[in-house]
């Protein structure tokens, strides 16, 4: 059971969001996009979500129950698989599934913390020919379902590590899908395989204030650096959401490569708030434990960032 206090942020956060849908918030005459994002979060500077896709609910309307059952404040809403379709496989371009997946939302007092393109993972950003319709339904998504952040991943072929010629054209790419979100009045979060400080360059390259870092603890841990270190080297500005996990192995409790505790120090000092998204950190010895899982990981991150 959630306590009252809970209860109550949740049902903020969700008249927050029907202010937004009837025009009494508009998100677009922010200065800066994200301040729409920052009303929501006002009363509770950390929110947690799980991946949709994750916890084995793409696009299902059982998400929300779901994560209520596992205390998560909100969800990680995929935008559908990809494979060699024109655009992602959604049922969120019908205003019908849209005021189900509204309405799931607001029965259950879950969020949606970010439109997902993940169908990125696997496939090309930079090469694939329809890319842009694949922005443009996003954005409408965004836009009906009053969400502000599209999480894209850069994946295994946006690799501009593995593949730096990719570099220019990725840019060019995110600098017309910024346009996109900007109707929306959101920003796209995106995750690529840069180091901090690398990643900085990227975006002031891009030069958009709609496109920002979707911060992913595990790549910090990839490239050996000190997760808090990189989030100030990154900086507040950058930061749209943080996917708070490492790769799958042990719960984030037992995670000795990530010290949260001092994670909140340094996002409380950095004055940041949004949403923290659980991803991975499944336990090994038993990976396809839905609940043990993150229901674990989702309790820890509350006891250190809203406790």
């Amino acid at each position: 059971m959630k306590n009252r206090h809970t209860k109550h942020h949740r049902r903020d956060f969700l008249k927050n969001i029907s202010l937004a849908a009837t025009g009494i918030v508009v998100a677009g005459a922010y200065a800066d996009p994200l301040q729409a994002l920052t009303l929501n979060t006002a009363k509770q500077r950390y929110k947690i979500a799980v991946c949709d896709w994750m916890i084995l609910k793409r696009q299902k309307l059982s998400a929300f129950q779901l994560a209520e059952d596992l205390h998560a404040d909100g969800i990680e809403l995929d935008m559908g698989g990809l494979g060699s379709r024109e655009t992602f496989d959604s049922k969120l371009s019908d205003p019908e599934e849209v005021k189900k997946f509204l309405e799931a939302s607001r029965s259950t007092g879950v969020g949606i913390s970010s439109i997902a393109m993940s169908g990125f993972y696997a496939q090309s950003f930079a090469e694939r020919p329809t890319v842009d319709r694949m922005v443009q339904d996003t954005a409408d998504t965004m836009k009906a379902m009053n969400v502000k952040v599209a999480f894209l991943p850069l994946g295994v072929q946006g690799d501009m590590v593995k593949h730096p010629e990719l570099r220019p054209k990725i840019i060019e790419r995110l600098r017309q899908a910024a346009a996109k979100v900007k109707k929306a009045g959101g920003v796209i979060a995106v995750e690529t395989s840069f180091d901090a400080a690398e990643e900085k360059k990227f975006l002031e390259e891009v030069g958009s204030r709609h496109i920002k870092s979707s911060f992913n603890f595990a790549n910090a841990v990839a490239h050996g650096k000190d997760i808090s270190e990189e989030l100030q080297v990154l900086g507040k500005k950058h930061i749209a959401q943080i996917h708070c996990s490492n790769t799958d192995g042990v719960w984030l409790e037992n995670d000795r490569q990530i010290d949260m505790p001092a994670v909140k120090r340094t996002l409380d000092l950095m004055n940041w708030k949004g949403w923290l998204i659980v991803e991975r950190s499944r336990d090994v010895n038993r990976v396809r434990d839905v609940k043990a899982n993150y229901g674990a990981n989702v309790a820890y991150l509350k006891s250190v960032f809203t406790g």
